[in-house]
């Protein structure tokens, strides 16, 4: 089954990574979300894309410079629609969509998260539902020193016999290249691997529609419901 990740929700009309923006992604079709995980100066786990607040909040400093009651006071914004939201713990993500039937890519962008965040994901009963990426290798290969049984990604521009080969290493499930360096190729290649293949930086209508058509398995998009369209033109041809 395809699965479009909406990519920190529907991130293209709403604030990325907040509730308004995951519950406007399932709206428009999404089977599937993406979200990242930080940690708070005391300790929380929220999820945040960018180390420093600057470009979704417009302050100064780092997540990590701050604790959550402080991030809480602050408001993520989207820039094209000027909407607003606030900022998420994982934990509360995961009480409020973890239940549902869909599948999620859970991104780590801080070392050290890995045994927390698994433990919230066992609380929630996330195990079939999730992957855990990363574009640092040593997070998802500590994710199944931890837990073998959960499923990881790595997140690569592209792909080579040495991150292959590390892949095969710890057990990886999926390989997530960008879209622009992919080919149909490269996607047949992997999944005679037995790799699930998910795009990423799928930034424009041009690139999501190339990753779809070279047979990847998922992508991350910003607008899910142009990739749903997109779908539904290509089953009724």
């Amino acid at each position: 089954m395809f699965i479009s990740y909406a990519h920190r929700g529907a991130s293209e009309y709403a604030p990325e990574n907040t509730m308004s923006s995951f519950y406007l992604g399932l709206e428009q079709g999404a089977n599937g979300i993406e979200t990242d995980v930080r940690r708070t100066k005391d300790g929380v786990l929220v999820l945040f894309h960018d180390q420093t607040l600057k470009r979704v909040i417009g302050e100064t400093g780092r997540v990590a410079d701050h604790t959550y009651g402080e991030l809480l006071r602050m408001r993520v914004k989207n820039a094209r629609t000027a909407k607003e939201d606030i900022v998420v713990k994982l934990e509360d993500f995961l009480k409020y969509f973890g239940y549902r039937d869909i599948q999620f890519a859970i991104e780590l962008k801080d070392s050290g998260i890995e045994a927390e965040t698994l433990e919230l994901l066992e609380k929630y009963d996330m195990r079939e539902k999730t992957v855990i990426t990363s574009f640092e290798f040593e997070y998802i290969k500590a994710v199944k020193l931890l837990r073998p049984e959960y499923k990881v990604g790595f997140l690569a521009s592209d792909f080579d016999e040495n991150s292959l080969a590390n892949m095969r290493d710890i057990g990886g499930e999926q390989l997530c290249p960008k879209a622009e360096y992919i080919t149909a190729e490269k996607v047949g290649e992997w999944h005679k691997m037995n790799y699930n293949v998910r795009a990423w930086g799928c930034s424009t209508v041009e690139l999501m529609k190339h990753a779809y058509d070279c047979g990847v398995d998922g992508m991350t998009v910003n607008f899910p419901d142009l990739l749903l369209q997109y779908i539904s033109k290509k089953k009724s041809v």
